[in-house]
């Protein structure tokens, strides 16, 4: 069992369970789909200790690869609702549990540091069950921390519905995926709108945090400009290695440093792998290569964290190799050690630095 403190800035889960895949159980026992062979399942995140995740409320524009996208607002929020009461089901059930403020994050962080020491002994214990020829008893799963994040604000009808969504639990919101009416996004270039303003000064104002990761670069720089609440990047990676618009350049990573604000790496191999390598498998060890240029370029590990984005439209085939489903994770705390960072940096990635991220940001 693992007792590193494991903290995931995003997961698609309510997305993929409303379309029909069976999230609560193990990956390995989910079926095959279109988008791939899953990778990602409740029983994995528990299995594989997972501490805190941000579990999205996602959707896609109409388009002609997506028929059955959202047309205005008000189909982007029905859609996004139905996302929401999927994790509200999930709290009423006590398998996943809402965290909505700082003082949830320090309970949890509290309550994992005095768990750490009996997780780790009940190895031991087990172990001398097993020599007794008694079974360890079984111990009901505790349920996962949750904060929940909107990635894309379509959804948000207008600034004043901002405290709806808020109410509803919702704590982090990226203005944009692609396109939306409040800021240019992935594939098209542009500004924040006069919309998009009035929108990011009511998310401060309500305690909400920004997500860049998939805002245009114009539209990153004049949300920093602008607003004084908490920015993150919840699953971007380094334009230097991977180049185009969906990574970070290297003068908005600086940004975000200069903010206190924390980067997410992806696994997804296409965000990984530099175009000269696209025909190999990606590994870890292309991961730890986002995290060394990241601490290169911020001078340390403090604002590096995971989003993984494991479950976010493709399937493990476009995973690390040695990532078979999220329960295998905590292998990066290995490859990040053999790359020679230090345990106390490999604790931050691995979800120290987004913890203390929470406690300072979250109303």
């Amino acid at each position: 069992m693992n007792t590193m403190m494991i903290v995931d800035a995003h997961l698609d889960l309510a997305y993929n369970a409303v379309r029909g895949r069976p999230v609560l159980l193990a990956a390995s026992q989910q079926p095959a789909d279109e988008q791939g062979t899953p990778s990602v399942g409740l029983a994995d995140l528990v299995r594989g200790g997972a501490a805190l995740i941000c579990g999205t409320l996602f959707c896609e524009p109409f388009s002609d690869t997506a028929a059955d996208g959202y047309r205005d607002s008000a189909g982007a929020a029905q859609q996004m609702q139905r996302q929401l009461d999927w994790y509200q089901d999930q709290f009423q059930a006590g398998r996943m549990i809402p965290v909505h403020n700082r003082e949830d994050v320090r309970r949890l962080a509290e309550r994992w540091e005095t768990e750490a020491a009996q997780r780790a002994g009940k190895k031991n214990y087990a172990a001398e069950l097993l020599q007794l020829g008694f079974p360890e008893p079984p111990r009901p799963p505790d349920p996962l921390p949750c904060i929940i994040l909107m990635e894309g604000a379509d959804a948000i009808e207008s600034a004043a519905q901002v405290a709806r969504w808020f109410v509803a639990g919702v704590r982090m919101v990226g203005l944009a995926w692609r396109q939306s009416r409040y800021a240019g996004g992935t594939g098209h270039p542009g500004p924040l709108t006069a919309e998009g303003r009035k929108l990011a000064a009511a998310l401060d104002a309500i305690g909400m945090i920004h997500d860049v990761s998939h805002l245009a670069e114009q539209s990153f720089w004049e949300l920093l400009d602008i607003t004084a609440g908490g920015v993150a990047a919840s699953h971007s990676n380094c334009q230097a290695i991977v180049p185009g618009d969906r990574q970070l350049s290297d003068a908005m990573i600086r940004a975000l440093g200069k903010r206190v604000g924390i980067i997410g790496i992806n696994f997804y191999d296409r965000f990984l792998l530099p175009p000269s390598a696209r025909s190999a498998r990606a590994t870890l060890e292309h991961v730890v290569a986002h995290v060394r240029h990241l601490c290169d370029i911020l001078g340390d590990a403090s604002h590096v964290g995971l989003g993984t984005d494991m479950d976010g439209g493709f399937g493990r085939e476009h995973l690390p190799r040695q990532i078979e489903s999220w329960a295998d994770v905590s292998r990066l705390a290995d490859a990040l050690a053999a790359a020679g960072l230090s345990d106390q940096d490999i604790h931050g990635i691995m979800g120290r630095n987004w913890i203390q991220f929470f406690r300072a940001n979250l109303p």
